[in-house]
């Protein structure tokens, strides 16, 4: 009863919660389905009462009404750190700054740059005083420790996440209390492989072992490999990765996937956040074979590398013939963000019989219908390096496989050729030679 009372005391509306927010006031909404919805229409509301307020967020699962609203950031400054296709398209108008963060750092970035307001959406609170944060848990309670004032959203449609810690705020932690609409979380629409994608995916699938740990990102080509997992003969797989999605359902459900070979967790599905299908929000509710933790607990390199037979699998935009990967901007335009790639390939090269795979198609069409090669001699100017060629380990192409590490630039360029599309192997070649990195005893295929 106490805990309820004191819930009831917290309880605002939407539209009084978000007059504590001053101009020039930094806020930050949680990320992934901790977004508050109800909450980020309340601020838009207040925009013209408002300047200077700098809103940070990452991977947004619908456009924010705050930044919608005032697209030339007059009223609101949008700091985001890792855009999605909404954010693509706010970039377009100008108001969209990146905040590059490699993301096991970001709860100690958030000790040092507190946050005036936090908001958060929460599932409802329990008898002991707990709202979880359900698939959102990555960074949110690192937002908590180290915000001046903690606003929550109440959707009572949040799933339940158990975790080892950081899976839920405590009422004694929060200011004001909002209860939201209690719309069902958004869901990722599935994304067909196409065949070179398939193909790309069968290259990795030769490089699994039994008992391999794995961590895929996002998108078709990560879910394909899921179901190569669930059609093939691999035993006792464990999963410990940044983004839990739905292939990892499909290989639970085979049987293949039991933690057993885990060096830390052991039989524990762990994660820092889920974004996917309401399947997928579903098996998390309640469910104990899943863990999530904070984003440092997760992404930490060595942590990471305690599991033994580390598998990443990340995906590309371009990779240059240095073995320089960038996987976010398309020059100077941001696409994505750095987010835990870098912090997995790190991980899975410490693990002992660990491998980290980035993963690219070797060509793309651009706008005015050309084919293009993502192997490219130099990145172009403007373009961000997400993993230093230092730390690259494996890249796939439909083509085949290049293993870069410890090689040298003549070695790395041939290995990344020969992986090449073949219309542009002659060209790089010639433009290998131009960059003093090519052997006359290099062979392409």
């Amino acid at each position: 009863m106490r805990f309820m009372q004191e819930y009831k005391n917290k309880l605002v509306t939407a539209k009084k919660a978000v007059k504590t927010v001053k101009s020039g006031d930094r806020i930050q909404f949680n990320s992934y389905n901790g977004n508050p919805p109800v909450l980020d229409r309340a601020l838009a509301a207040r925009r013209d009462e408002l300047e200077d307020v700098v809103l940070y967020t990452s991977v947004t699962m619908y456009p924010l009404q705050t930044i919608a609203c005032d697209p030339e950031g007059r009223h609101f400054i949008y700091n985001n750190m890792h855009a999605s296709g909404h954010d693509r398209k706010l970039a377009l108008a100008g108001n969209y700054y990146y905040a590059p963060v490699t993301y096991y750092e970001l709860p100690t970035i958030l000790k040092n740059e507190r946050r005036d307001v936090v908001m958060l959406q929460v599932g409802s609170m329990d008898d002991m005083g707990y709202m979880n944060h359900g698939p959102n848990a990555g960074h949110a309670q690192d937002l908590v420790r180290n915000a001046n004032l903690v606003i929550v959203e109440v959707n009572r449609n949040m799933p339940t996440a158990y975790g080892g810690h950081d899976a839920a705020v405590h009422i004694s932690e929060v200011d004001l209390v909002v209860e939201g609409d209690h719309q069902p979380l958004f869901t990722l629409p599935a994304l067909q492989p196409n065949e070179v994608e398939k193909q790309i995916a069968r290259w990795v699938m030769t490089e699994i072992e039994d008992g391999a740990c794995i961590q895929l990102g996002i998108g078709a080509m990560p879910n394909f490999i899921g179901e190569l997992i669930v059609e093939s003969d691999l035993k006792n797989l464990g999963c410990h990765t940044e983004m839990l999605a739905d292939a990892y359902l499909k290989i639970y459900a085979s049987g293949k996937m039991n933690g057993r070979n885990k060096g830390i967790d052991k039989g524990k599905m762990v994660y820092g956040f889920a974004m996917g299908s309401q399947d997928l929000y579903d098996f998390i509710d309640q469910n104990p074979v899943c863990a999530t933790y904070s984003i440092a607990d997760v992404n930490t390199p060595h942590v990471v590398a305690r599991n033994p037979k580390m598998v990443a699998i990340n995906g590309a935009i371009e990779v240059d013939l240095f073995s320089q990967i960038n996987s976010e901007s398309s020059g100077t335009r941001q696409i994505s963000g750095t987010g835990g790639q870098l912090d997995f390939m790190m991980g899975a090269f410490m693990s002992e019989g660990g491998k980290g795979f980035i993963c690219l198609s070797s060509t793309y069409t651009n706008q005015e219908g050309k084919l293009c090669s993502r192997i490219r001699p130099t990145l172009s100017p403007g373009t961000i390096v997400t993993t230093p060629r230092s730390l690259a380990h494996y890249i796939v192409t439909e083509y085949g496989i290049a293993y870069v590490k410890g090689k040298s630039t003549w070695e790395r360029a041939e290995a990344l050729i020969k992986i090449a599309h073949p219309r542009f192997q002659d060209e790089l070649i010639k433009e290998a030679q131009e960059m003093n990195i090519w052997r006359r005893s290099n062979r392409v295929n």
